[in-house]
């Protein structure tokens, strides 16, 4: 059978064109990446890593406590935080501790940042609110490095649909690969 270079051709940009649309189809509507910016995840995040964004998890999963997500915090503006609080959620944090429904529950993600502290907590109480209550369809975020983030506790609960996706992967630096959980 003969084949001419033409068609091999036109085979090889249908195949490549194929390959391109289903890639972008798939950065797009699946998974996105990421650049962190700042110090408010550290340790578990530092500033400058790329990471790799689940965009369709939410939907067909609910979100867990102590996921790391990418939410838009203002129109021009989105922020990596980890999850504390689920709807209907009852929180506050007392001496350093966090307590969800009345029970205290372990930060093992906080244990570096702790050690590091000379005096005084890494997580305040929350004097001023006390008990939080999060609404259903938020949800309350914050930095793993508590004393330079930003986040629920200056601006107030995260709406579900202000979620972009899930944090799964850290691909740079290379040497801090990691898959995230």
């Amino acid at each position: 059978m003969y084949v001419s270079k033409s068609n091999n051709i036109t085979r090889w940009v249908l195949a490549i064109g194929c390959a391109i649309i289903i890639a972008l189809l798939l950065r797009n509507l699946i998974f996105t990446n990421y650049v962190v910016e700042g110090q408010s995840m550290m340790p578990t995040l530092q500033d400058g890593n790329r990471l790799i964004v689940n965009k369709t998890d939410y939907h067909l999963s609910k979100p867990e406590r102590f996921d790391i997500i990418i939410f838009h915090a203002t129109k021009h503006k989105d922020f990596v935080k980890r999850i504390i609080g689920l709807p209907g959620d009852r929180i506050d944090y007392r001496n350093d501790v966090l307590h969800v429904n009345g029970h205290a529950v372990k930060e093992p993600f906080l244990n570096e940042n702790k050690k590091k502290i000379l005096s005084g907590l890494l997580t305040n109480d929350f004097p001023d609110k006390g008990t939080i209550e999060v609404p259903k369809d938020k949800l309350f975020v914050m930095g793993d490095n508590r004393l330079y983030s930003f986040d629920s506790r200056q601006i107030g609960f995260i709406d579900m649909k202000n979620v972009v996706g899930k944090v799964n992967l850290r691909y740079f630096p290379y040497s801090k690969f990691k898959i995230i959980h």
